[in-house]
């Protein structure tokens, strides 16, 4: 999952990207209105973590302009400005979560985690396939009912497929929800990815779709 932090506060924002880097996110880090219209025209992401209070302006007006181009991109704002009106105009701006500053990383944690669910449609904290059960909260991954030890990557790449049942990912879209811009990436690093979950899940778990991309095997 690819996260765009726009937040002005170094501290903070130092703080958000290596927090979320721990859990595997891919993250790119913004300080200003204008800096985030650009990621935003440049590349694809799954949430927005918005500060209101930018250099160059409000970030609502950033969410103001992403609803009315019709993007349903979930926006968590996160903010100092604790008054009821703030979070309303917020909310009815179209952000789908709001937090105020000072905060627990383990709650924002639970935010963005609930927030996927919420636009993936599901209800459920897990994620199954066939004999797989995937737990983002834990970071767990079980192959009938027996834990399975995944590196890092390897579970992003397995909650991407698994997050889109039916559906051919891309090298390049596995690669956009692995890697932020400060994040090197080798040619092959998604083969050996896929190479190391056949090996543990099993060789007919992730299907290669010639000349497409991947996706889990549908059984």
């Amino acid at each position: 999952m690819r996260i765009l932090i726009v937040e002005d506060d170094k501290v903070i924002g130092d703080g958000l990207v290596q927090g979320l880097l721990m859990d595997n996110y891919a993250v790119d880090w913004v300080e200003t209105k204008n800096a985030a219209d650009t990621a935003l025209r440049t590349t694809t992401y799954e949430l927005i973590i918005l500060d209101i209070g930018l250099p160059d302006g409000s970030g609502l007006d950033v969410l103001k302009k992403l609803r009315q181009q019709g993007n349903d991109l979930p926006v968590l704002i996160l903010t100092a400005y604790d008054e009821t009106p703030q979070k309303v105009k917020g909310l009815d701006t179209g952000a789908d979560d709001y937090l105020i500053k000072p905060f627990d990383l383990d709650e924002l944690r639970a935010r963005i985690r609930a927030l996927q669910r919420r636009a993936t449609g599901r209800g459920t904290p897990l994620f199954k396939s066939a004999d797989i059960v995937l737990d983002p909260a834990t970071h767990k991954v079980t192959l009938a009912g027996a834990p399975v030890k995944l590196g890092p990557k390897e579970f992003a790449i397995l909650q991407a497929l698994m997050e889109n049942p039916g559906r051919v990912l891309s090298k390049a879209q596995l690669e956009e929800r692995l890697y932020g811009w400060d994040m090197e990436n080798e040619s092959n690093t998604i083969e050996v990815h896929i190479h190391g979950l056949r090996r543990k899940l099993g060789k007919s778990m992730v299907v290669t779709v010639r000349h497409v991309g991947y996706k889990i095997a549908e059984k």
